[in-house]
């Protein structure tokens, strides 16, 4: 057994980073059929209700301040909490009204949950370990989403929308009451600064971390809508493609985290904005219901590959700003997010190719300043 796998934060962030899958999986497995067949939502209530979704994650800052009062691992816990609780109300308000409070109550959840995932890795496992877990914590998150999109998939034909937002908000609830009862922090960890960290030397970590996020609202806020929306896809069929997306996932993972070791986060990261400027642009002008399905697959995919993004910043980060810079980075990342969806949203009613567009402009500029990440980069 890997020593890293010893350590009680490990399992303990492997079992609450599940839970987070489960529910953003569920969340997005259901949302836009949801919101189409039982709500009524047209692309414009679609990116309000995302960039709705993305304001807990630009208050990420506040994790700073609200760890002045909890320990960072209760905090994850509570997040869980949280966003369990946020699902299993979901089914109870159908309506864009009630979908706003439920997708903030689940947002904040799953958003914290993630800002305090990140710290804790960095802060618990070394520069050579780190991609490991990350890769290892996405491969759990892989087999969680294989499981989510089969049960729904057996699901979705018995049981109503309500029914599964309250059994996947339930399970996902009572795990985090069980994260309350372990203590798996340990005290030999260097104390983390307890205010907000700004750095220069962090602008290229800004900077792709602000990117990252504008590319990555785009896919979630238009992908699946495109496919819902143009092509007709079923709760099944996007179950399906779930399924094929984590399965693959499941795979490449582990692979990620070796890619990084041996030749770093600038080769990394380059292959997937190169990739995922053919997406975007692809996406725009598809007119093929079977292509479209494997854009959204590739495009999915890549998603792992973000992890360089992390990693790069541990290896040159102090060790004191973890936390809060992981903070920070959520914010920076959720600038775009809470932007874009409403932006989209408009112009997706003027063309629906304008949001797919500008991903591909916004992959282009990131694979231009990834080439300043250092082939070894050191500690600054």
């Amino acid at each position: 057994m890997a020593t890293h796998r010893k350590e009680q934060m490990y399992s303990y962030l492997i079992v609450l980073t599940i839970c987070s899958t489960v529910g953003l999986q569920c969340w997005r497995t259901l949302f836009d059929n949801f919101g189409v067949n039982v709500v009524g939502l047209d692309g414009h209530h679609v990116g309000i209700l995302q960039s709705i979704r993305e304001i807990p994650g630009f208050l990420a800052l506040l994790v700073t301040y609200v760890l002045l009062v909890i320990k960072e691992h209760r905090l994850a816990a509570l997040s869980i909490l949280f966003l369990g609780a946020g699902i299993f109300l979901t089914g109870f308000l159908p309506s864009f009204a009630g979908l706003a409070i439920t997708t903030m109550i689940m947002s904040f959840g799953f958003h914290y949950y993630e800002t305090c995932s990140q710290s804790l890795t960095l802060q618990y496992f070394d520069k050579q370990t780190s991609p490991i877990v990350f890769a290892e914590q996405q491969q759990f998150a892989a087999v969680a989403s294989i499981l989510v999109g089969i049960a729904i998939f057996l699901m979705a034909p018995f049981l109503s929308y309500q029914a599964m937002f309250i059994l996947f908000g339930c399970l996902i609830s009572g795990c985090g009451i069980w994260a309350f009862t372990k203590k798996p922090s340990k005290q030999t960890i260097v104390p983390q600064k307890k205010r907000m960290v700004i750095k220069k030397k962090y602008w290229l970590y800004y900077f792709l971390t602000f990117m990252a996020g504008a590319r990555r609202q785009i896919f979630m806020a238009f992908a699946v809508f495109l496919l819902v929306k143009r092509f007709d896809f079923s709760v099944q069929d996007v179950t399906i493609l779930f399924l094929i997306n984590n399965v693959i996932k499941f795979f490449i993972n582990p692979m990620i985290g070796r890619f990084i070791l041996r030749f770093g986060e600038r080769k990394l990261l380059s292959m997937e904005y190169l990739v995922l400027i053919l997406v975007f642009i692809a996406y725009a002008f598809v007119e093929s219901k079977m292509l479209a399905g494997f854009l959204y697959v590739l495009d999915h995919i890549f998603f792992s590959f973000a992890m360089g993004i992390k990693t790069y910043f541990h290896k040159i980060a102090d060790p004191r700003d973890i936390a809060a810079s992981a903070a920070v980075g959520f914010t920076i990342n959720h600038i775009a997010a809470v932007i874009l969806p409403v932006v989209g949203g408009v112009l997706w009613m003027v063309n629906y190719k304008i949001p797919f567009l500008a991903g591909a402009v916004f992959s282009f500029i990131s694979l231009c300043l990834v080439q300043f990440i250092p082939s070894h980069p050191k500690k600054g």
